[in-house]
């Protein structure tokens, strides 16, 4: 293994930071500023490949549509980053992902894990995602509707949980 320069380390800071910034604004619903993590022609490649769109603007109307209702609620959490430098101004990556939706008027809950994979590209003192992508280890779909007890208490598009005076 090569030692890492602290110029490396920075970066490698930096790509933890745009994939976090990234996760943060899909589970926010920050459509104008997700576009923001990609190139103009960044491509994913979602569920193995079951939703996968060319150029950022394709890719932030499907999260749009896919996650933007109020009714969807999503956390998406990565850990254990496996960040390879191509080039000075090229990465590699490789995510474990947990995540969880709650969609409240389908009335399921979906868990799951996934590895993504992703590619960056460095352009003056910026990284950017060029690629992302995520392929299943397992997914769990489970109805809300078989657990009568099981409920929403707090949500930031919904109002729940509040009880009348």
């Amino acid at each position: 293994m090569t030692a890492l320069t602290l110029e490396d380390l920075l970066d490698v800071h930096a790509i933890h930071e745009l994939k976090h910034r990234y996760l943060r604004c899909l589970d926010q619903k920050l459509w104008d500023e997700i576009r923001g993590c990609f190139t103009p022609d960044a491509r994913c490649s979602y569920s193995g490949g079951k939703y996968a769109f060319d150029g950022r603007d394709a890719i932030v109307d499907f999260l749009r549509k896919a996650m933007g209702a109020p009714s969807f609620h999503s956390s998406h959490r990565v850990h254990h980053p496996e960040i390879e430098f191509t080039s000075p101004t090229t990465a590699t990556a490789i995510w474990a992902l947990e995540d969880e939706v709650i969609e409240t008027k389908a009335q399921i809950t979906i868990r799951g894990a996934a590895f993504y994979r992703d590619e960056y590209v460095k352009q003056g003192d910026a990284w950017w995602i060029r690629s992302t992508g995520y392929d299943r280890t397992f997914e769990e779909i489970e109805s809300r509707v078989d657990r009568p007890s099981l409920r929403l208490t707090a949500s930031a598009w919904e109002p729940v949980g509040k009880t009348e005076p």
